[in-house]
């Protein structure tokens, strides 16, 4: 005998519209001791989501920028309730699930828009297009063992968060530079010291990825800013617009990297942006969407002129630091895990393009973005940017 919540699945999310969508939830809101098994039903989706590629963060931004924040808080409450089944996860859900947005209480007194809710999530998951997997599934047999970290790791990683915050927090666009210069000096050594560990371990280590948010507005601007983040840690960068989120292939301490600085320099952006708007509105100009795409775009281009130099000056110290002064035994280490992160990229993504972002058209904000990046810049200039001003692969 077919089950209310079979019934209720078979109205409404198989037919588009609102009118299968009222069968379905009408038929739910009308048996309250049919929520258990709709739960159930939940947690078979979201699992579903696993098997297909989808990490926690990624279905959770998904459902937000599809549907809406209250139906992102059920998805998150489904993600909390599955995944409590696994003995033990993969790397990186526990910080994927620890910033889950707040669980949603299942009894609400408006029984009918739940059921709506739950089941136009239901709708979305049950579409999920199945994306490059960056790591197992729950549940799965584990892959190849983790060696262990290079001896300090917690510490320098608690030191360059705390660079990067205080780099956010101060009003000084001076400081902000030197704090932040300093985090990419100490990831770029942790990256060494890293590579050297691996060198020497039986077996080493590969590539693995990460899926990193590119949330709206100004997407594209973004995008180039994780880019140039990525290419200067040693890493790859692969944009999906359709889906709002780049893929990063590299080793772990680069992927960690890349993560943490692109958090700090879209915060320490996003501060200079408004600084400048205050400016410009206190001159009596009014500046427009167009004023902050020009900024952003501005501000991902010039950074990214800048992030790769001061790279390769840091790894170039970290070199003659560890084999006095000759570089002879590292470069070859970080040429063999250049080549290893590159075929790895193109492995997982053997049919990327060059997307050509469309260029600025407000002269000031572009000006202005220009001169926030050089505040936040981590050195001189490079010698000459992957790719051309504007482009990333998509």
């Amino acid at each position: 005998m077919e089950s209310v919540i079979d019934r209720a699945c078979a109205a409404a999310l198989y037919t588009e519209g609102d009118v299968a969508l009222d069968a379905g939830a009408s038929l739910l809101a009308a048996a309250p001791d049919a929520d258990a098994e709709a739960h159930r039903r939940g947690e078979e989706f979201v699992r579903r989501a696993w098997e297909r590629g989808w990490y926690p963060a990624d279905l959770v931004r998904f459902v937000r920028r599809e549907l809406d924040e209250r139906r992102a808080a059920l998805a998150g409450t489904l993600i909390a309730a599955e995944t409590a089944r696994y003995a033990e996860l993969p790397p990186r859900w526990a910080g994927q699930l620890a910033g889950l947005p707040e669980p949603v209480e299942r009894n609400r007194p408006d029984r009918f828009r739940y059921a709506a809710d739950l089941l136009e999530l239901y709708r979305l998951l049950l579409r999920l297009p199945a994306i490059e997997p960056v790591g197992p599934p729950p549940g799965a047999a584990p892959g190849l063992p983790h060696r262990p970290p290079a001896a300090g790791e917690p510490r320098v990683l608690t030191r360059i968060r705390a660079l990067l915050a205080k780099a956010e927090a101060t009003g000084f666009p001076e400081e902000a530079e030197a704090l932040t210069g300093k985090a990419q000096e100490l990831m770029a050594r942790h990256s060494v010291d890293e590579a050297l560990l691996a060198a020497r371990t039986p077996g080493g280590s590969a590539p693995g990825a990460c899926r990193i948010g590119v949330e709206p507005p100004y997407e594209s601007a973004k995008a180039i800013l994780l880019d140039a983040v990525a290419t200067a840690n040693r890493c790859r960068a692969v944009w999906n617009e359709d889906l709002g989120f780049s893929t990063v292939v590299g080793f772990e301490a680069d992927l960690e990297a890349v993560e943490l600085l692109f958090t700090s320099l879209l915060v320490q952006g996003t501060a200079a942006m408004t600084r400048a708007e205050a400016g410009q509105r206190a001159g009596g100009r009014k500046r427009t969407k167009t004023f902050r795409q020009a900024f952003q775009l501005a501000y991902a281009q010039r950074l990214g002129g800048r992030l790769a130099a001061d790279a390769e000056r840091a790894t170039a110290a970290a070199g003659a630091d560890t084999d006095g002064g000759g570089g002879g035994g590292l470069l070859p280490v970080l040429a063999a895990r250049d080549v290893a992160v590159t075929e790895t990229a193109e492995r997982m993504f053997p049919r990327t393009t060059t997307t050509r972002v469309r260029g600025a058209v407000d002269r000031e904000g572009w000006t202005q973005g220009a001169d926030a990046a050089d505040r936040a810049r981590m050195g001189g200039p490079r010698s000459g940017p992957p790719r051309g001003p504007g482009e990333i692969m998509a």
